[in-house]
Order: structure tokens, then C-alpha cells, then sequence
């Protein structure tokens, strides 16, 4: 088994750009061990290279060229794409696997078409995760992208056959790999309604994914999780895809809808894994 680690973590921008703006910094530091905690977690387990599946914001894929799912392969990325005082995470350079991301590609797409692409530019999606769990920037990462953003969304049970894919790309390979699912589950981002949590939405999904009930977790429609969660929760395919590659039930490490001002439920879990 190569595949040693999948969690999954929130990923709003205001986790590290407005981290000063906090009332309740107890909870916010609560958080922030919680996330230490799962990148020792990862570096206990001697991941070689980290998967991040995230949704992409428009910062690379547009309505012109739009996958459903893309998978990274350069040898080095750029990130933040946003502007770095804003995000409060300094612009760098961030190790790829080309080699590695190319022998998972070619096995993921035995089952499952993805894309893939040797320029890509972070975004928050993939910065903020990274700032907590690899600070050193010294773990080569594999993005994955499901499209979250752009209608038609892939469906559920796609997302899952791709996780499921991913996890038996990882087992193919000698190297020892971690994978983490990022994304919000309710929220509105760029929106009026932007700060908004719908946290009994929120603990439903996590109960839901926390026993990886595959049935529940793909019983949801675009147009109920839009009206009960936003536009953002469907990034709940991140999460999804992970749980499905994972294959055992997870273990809800972190969740709080108290941190209003990151405009996300906070989340940090992660799985057993199950051949």
C-alpha cells in the first residue's frame, strides 16, 4: 500500500489573510493546532509527496477550457496567485513530481479521463493548505483540480470513481503518498451573503462522511446542496473523491462554525485506510 495518508481541510482565504481580524482567537488557535497536528500526522507517516485535490477559483481554468479534472505533472509552481499581502502568504516556488504525477495519471486514466498540466498557478485553494501543512515548502505536491466552479459540475459518483482511481494509482506505485481533500463545505463566497455558514448543513455532510456512507454522501443534487449551502459547497467533491480513495471512516479531528470572519466552516478530519 503506497498510498499512507488521506484528510481532508478547509481552505477559505481568510484562514491566513484575516486570521488578525479574529474575536474568538482561542478557537482560531484551537484550529491552527488541529492543522499542525495533521501535518505531523502526514510527516509521521514519511509521505514522499503530497496530492492536494482542490477546486480551482478561475485561476487557471476558465468557461473557455474547463476539465472536470486536471492533475498536475510541472516540476515546480508558482503560488499565491492572489496578491500575497492580501492572502498573507509570501509568493514562492513549490516542488512538483513530474515523474511521479505522470505513472498516476496513466493509471487513473484506465478508469477515469483527467487532464493534465505541466504550468499551474496556486491559488488560495492549494496555498492555504500548504502554509499549514508543508511551511518548509520542501514536500513535492501533485495538484488535482476537480471543477467545482463552472457548470455542468461532474457528479458525485464520478467524483467518487475518481478517488477511487487515485487511490489505485497511488497503490501502483513504490513511493509513499499522502492525499489531502481540500475545499469549504457550506458557504457564499464573493457574495452578499459572503460570512454565511449553514453549520447544521455542515455537520450532516461531515456525519455522512465521517462514516463514509457512500450511498449518503452521493445522495445530494446541485440544486439542494446550492440552495442549502452555496456555491461553495459544491466543493464538497474534494472531500468526496478523497473519502473514496481512503475507503475507511473517518475521524472528525475539527469543526467549528465560529470563525465567522474566515467565511467557512473550519474543518480538519481524517480517514483509516481500506484496501
Amino acid at each position: 500500500m503506497s498510498l499512507v495518508y488521506a484528510g481532508v481541510l478547509s481552505h477559505a482565504p481568510g484562514i491566513t489573510g484575516r486570521a488578525h481580524l479574529v474575536d474568538n482567537v482561542k478557537k482560531r488557535d484551537e484550529f491552527y493546532a488541529k492543522l499542525d497536528r495533521q501535518r505531523q500526522e502526514i510527516e509521521d507517516t514519511g509521505a514522499e509527496a503530497l496530492i492536494v485535490v482542490a477546486g480551482e477559483h478561475f485561476g487557471n481554468f476558465f468557461m473557455n477550457n474547463m476539465p472536470a479534472y486536471c492533475m498536475g505533472i510541472g516540476s515546480t509552481y508558482e503560488g499565491p496567485i492572489e496578491n500575497a499581502e492580501w492572502l498573507k502568504i509570501d509568493k514562492r516556488k513549490i516542488p512538483g513530481a513530474p515523474d511521479l504525477g505522470t505513472r498516476l495519471i496513466k493509471e487513473v486514466m484506465k478508469t477515469v479521463d483527467t487532464a493534465y498540466a505541466e504550468e499551474w498557478r496556486f491559488d488560495h485553494g492549494i496555498m492555504v493548505p500548504l502554509h499549514f501543512l508543508t511551511p518548509e515548502y520542501d514536500l513535492p505536491i501533485i495538484p488535482v483540480n476537480i471543477n467545482c466552479q463552472g457548470p455542468p459540475l461532474t457528479p458525485l459518483p464520478r467524483a467518487w470513481a475518481f478517488g477511487e482511481a487515485l487511490r489505485r494509482a497511488c497503490d501502483s506505485v513504490p513511493e509513499k503518498i499522502a492525499v489531502v481533500g481540500t475545499g469549504g463545505i457550506s458557504h457564499w463566497p464573493a457574495t452578499p451573503d459572503s460570512g454565511k455558514i449553514n453549520e447544521a448543513w455542515d455537520r450532516d455532510f461531515l456525519d455522512r462522511l465521517m462514516r463514509n456512507d457512500k450511498d449518503a454522501l452521493l445522495d445530494y443534487s446541485d440544486e439542494q446542496t446550492y440552495a442549502d449551502a452555496g456555491q461553495g459547497g459544491f466543493e464538497i467533491r474534494t472531500f468526496i473523491a478523497v473519502a473514496a480513495a481512503a475507503g475507511g471512516k473517518g475521524d472528525l479531528q475539527f469543526y467549528t462554525a465560529e470563525l465567522p470572519i474566515f467565511a467557512v466552516g473550519c474543518t480538519v478530519a481524517r480517514f483509516d485506510l481500506i484496501a
